[in-house]
């Protein structure tokens, strides 16, 4: 029998539970090889502010400020709200030149409580914290989606290992955002085009609300699609869930032009596969 159309199960490893020790000697560590990096990669790091905005919206999205959490203290996403609107304005406007990297975290810099940021809901251990500038994942994410739907190129993305919430009237794909921890958890992008791209994003009164636009015209369409979405139940006792993000391409007539393989997720589910959505989150 041909094996060529039959899913082989990819097992997840059981979850190991590191100590706030290892936790903050492992920061340290990765944290400085990241700023190493930001330095041997400084010239090439977009920087170019504009209020005016480019002639072309290649991508709009929005989500909401205040999500059905379950068992989350609601000052939590309030103070997110806040730690949004200290971090926004060193995105809003930026312009990302041909050849040029959009750094998440050289703009935004350290989010520190001398800064005025507050606690927000971190992820850590698969856990819900209290965190100084939690829920800036929120920007990250938004920024992510809005540029896999465009033709700049993501050259690192990072996601948790840990799935907290289950879907709450979903709207976007599992596994489609990109979570960060600074220093070196950073969302970077590349402009490998001839084109000039900007980001702009805004808090707006109920959504985070963001857009990228380019100096000429669209020539391409992309869609994100699901495929191969699974919950397995793994060796260990717990459940995993995965799945395939493809982008598709196409011209302005609507001929499909690429259907290439963006990104491959696999999570440890921290609820069961079977407990009601309306306790659980939406991107």
């Amino acid at each position: 029998m041909s094996t060529e159309n039959i899913h082989i199960p990819q097992y997840t490893a059981k979850p190991i539970k590191r100590s706030d020790l290892r936790l903050l000697i492992g920061k340290m560590f990765y944290g400085t090889k990241r700023k190493f990096l930001w330095i041997r990669m400084n010239r090439f790091f977009a920087h170019e502010k504009r209020s005016e905005l480019l002639n072309f919206q290649y991508f709009s999205h929005k989500t909401p400020l205040i999500r059905n959490l379950k068992d989350t203290d609601m000052y939590l996403q309030q103070n997110k709200i806040e730690n949004l609107k200290l971090a926004v304005p060193h995105i809003n406007g930026i312009i990302i030149h041909p050849g040029e990297v959009f750094s998440y975290w050289k703009l935004i810099g350290n989010p520190k409580r001398s800064k005025g940021y507050k606690d927000g809901m971190v992820l850590v251990n698969g856990t819900v914290r209290a965190g100084v500038g939690g829920g800036l994942c929120q920007l990250s994410n938004l920024i992510f989606w809005m540029a896999i739907h465009t033709p700049l190129t993501v050259i690192e993305r990072h996601r948790h290992g840990y799935d907290v919430f289950p879907d709450s009237n979903r709207t976007q794909p599992f596994g489609s955002g990109a979570t960060c921890f600074y220093p070196y958890g950073d969302l970077m992008i590349r402009n490998n085009t001839e084109d000039t791209y900007q980001i702009n994003v805004k808090v707006g009164n109920t959504y985070l609300e963001g857009e990228i636009r380019v100096n000429s015209e669209p020539l391409y369409k992309f869609d994100i699609v699901e495929r191969d979405h699974k919950m397995q139940s793994e060796y260990w006792g717990g459940f995993t869930r995965h799945n395939d993000l493809y982008q598709l391409k196409y011209d302005t007539e609507g001929n499909l032009l690429s259907d290439e393989l963006l990104i491959h997720n696999s999570a440890i589910m921290m609820y069961s596969p079977f407990l009601d959505s309306e306790n659980g989150i939406n991107q």
